[in-house]
């Protein structure tokens, strides 16, 4: 048996900040976590948890799986795993491999794959009532977000905190926005939990970016202890723009945009906000 793990006091201070910062969690809310079993969304899964027992406002707290039947991810003990934590469980499959046959062109496989499993769980949480969904990405993912559409796709452009759905049923949340990778990390590590681990099919160009601006940032880091402090700062605007499919921008930031709409078209893609 299981047992809701009691999250490091700091990772759950970074949480509740940007969840007041932002409002992201309202009296009576659903929210439905999307559940890889990979660090970060298991350490949001336990830091609502936490603050669900804690919190002024009542809101309820359930998990979806979308398994894309890729070999070497197995999905399959998470449903013991949230029963013995009491959360309502639920999951979609789909094949990556066949999905993605010829019908990607002009996008990564990763972006592909990102646009599916959203939808899929867009599907779950109408199904079972759910009217916000959580995800986990943290500020390391929106420094790296915003590297990449800055460098690859002359956007300025981040992850905001919350955004609804292009149909306007569905809030989309993310509580750990001011969260650090290394502090799910060690979460994980020392909490510990039960990390299923996860496969990336494809090595694409998205990827390599990717990586690329975590060594950039890392490196930056180490030169400027402060580099994320800042950078929080820098990306509040970003984080601020509630958004469906586009992202509204800052007149000024609007006006290089403009501009560049009215120069000669070039190769440059926007990175999605997975």
């Amino acid at each position: 048996m299981y047992a809701a793990i009691k999250p490091p006091r700091s990772l759950v201070t970074a949480a509740a900040e940007a969840i007041r910062e932002f409002d992201l969690i309202r009296d009576g809310d659903r929210i439905l976590v999307g559940l890889s079993g990979g660090k970060d969304s298991l350490s949001l899964l336990h830091v609502l948890l936490h603050l669900r027992e804690r919190a002024p406002v009542r809101f309820e707290v359930g998990a979806a799986n979308i398994d894309p039947q890729m070999p070497g991810y197995d999905p399959s003990p998470l449903t013991a795993y949230l029963a013995s934590l009491g959360v309502p469980y639920h999951q979609a499959t789909y094949s990556l491999a066949r999905a993605a046959k010829g019908a990607f062109e002009g996008r990564t496989l990763c972006a592909f794959c990102s646009r599916l499993r959203r939808g899929k769980l867009y599907g779950l949480a109408r199904e079972h009532g759910y009217g916000t969904l959580a995800l986990a990405h943290h500020l390391d993912d929106v420094a790296e977000t915003f590297l990449m559409n800055a460098f690859f796709g002359g956007k300025l452009r981040a992850m905001p905190a919350v955004y609804t759905n292009d149909d306007g049923d569905l809030r989309v949340i993310r509580p750990l926005v001011y969260a650090r990778e290394r502090q799910t990390e060690a979460f994980a590590e020392h909490g510990p939990l039960p990390v299923i681990p996860d496969n990336c099919p494809t090595c694409d160009a998205s990827t390599r970016q990717r990586q690329q601006m975590k060594a950039l940032l890392r490196a930056q880091e180490a030169a400027n202890p402060r580099l994320f402090t800042v950078l929080r700062t820098t990306l509040a605007p970003l984080l601020r723009q509630e958004a469906t499919s586009g992202l509204a921008l800052p007149d000024a930031a609007q006006a290089v945009v403009d501009f560049r709409a009215r120069a000669p078209a070039d190769t440059a893609q926007t990175v999605p906000a997975e």
